[in-house]
């Protein structure tokens, strides 16, 4: 009994680690993972009602905690590491991890159908927020270094991934110069990082999880066909158009092809 209690424990921790890393690697949603382990409920459950839910949850929530700090620390160094050794290479390989993922959020937004509205939705929703994201881009703003409201920003785009699954915050930081100072914070754990983005995931998590269940409830179609658009547009938003050379072209183009397969294989087929 002891044993199976241990390698259950075990598993969850893996699980966590798995949800941890998917929270910080471009291209992998933290909340489809936690759909695709069953955890997804009894963590929903628990945001919405924090004192039930701990009571209820508590011994399948640590060991999943635990694994979940691990693996997105550990996933920031990483990311650090990859876009150490040539930010244009990583940029295309994280591309494809978010291009391989897009069919199975395709099939998950028409999973109660697709009507015209939902379709509009989703076209309002790359338009505008495209726009958004080309001009933070290319438009007249001035580079500066991220400050706490940044990282509050970023801790916001991380709740929001975790409640809803398929949210992919990470291609929208990208397209926005945040991702790379976010991993490397979480990476040696800078408080300066860390907290911000701890607040903003915080108040999220807690503020907005009975809202997006009933939304979800009540329009799933439009709900996540707007998740789409917004996925589309962030994801264009960051594709490179300077290369050094051509074999770092190649690279590149291999890359994205190694991508596509991966975040296919990884959760496509699992849907």
């Amino acid at each position: 009994m002891a044993k199976i209690k241990l390698l259950l424990c075990l598993k969850r921790l893996l699980q966590g680690a798995l949800i941890g890393a998917g929270g910080i690697l471009p291209g992998i949603s933290g909340g489809v993972l936690c759909v695709l382990f069953g955890l997804y409920f009894p963590i929903m459950e628990t945001f919405t009602h924090p004192i039930e839910g701990v009571k209820k949850h508590w011994r399948l929530l640590l060991p999943v905690g635990l694994g979940g700090l691990a693996g997105f620390v550990g996933g920031g160094k990483l990311i650090a590491l990859i876009f150490g050794a040539n930010d244009t290479v990583a940029t295309w390989l994280f591309l494809g991890l978010i291009a391989g993922t897009l069919p199975a959020l395709w099939r998950e937004a028409g999973k109660q159908g697709r009507s015209a509205k939902s379709l509009r939705a989703m076209t309002a929703a790359f338009l505008l927020f495209g726009a958004l994201l080309f001009y933070v881009r290319f438009g007249t703003l001035q580079p500066m270094a991220p400050d706490f409201a940044d990282f509050l920003f970023c801790g916001v785009l991380w709740g929001l991934s975790i409640i809803i699954p398929g949210m992919i915050s990470s291609s929208i930081l990208m397209a926005a110069d945040l991702f790379e100072p976010l991993a490397a914070g979480i990476s040696c754990l800078d408080p300066g990082v860390v907290i911000p983005w701890l607040i903003g995931m915080g108040v999220v998590v807690l503020s907005l999880s009975r809202l997006v269940m009933h939304l979800f409830d009540a329009h799933y179609a439009l709900i996540y066909h707007m998740i789409c658009g917004i996925i589309l547009a962030s994801t264009l938003s960051i594709v490179p158009f300077a290369y050094a050379s051509a074999a770092e072209a190649l690279m590149s183009a291999a890359c994205f092809g190694a991508g596509c397969l991966m975040g296919y294989l990884g959760e496509g087929r699992q849907k």
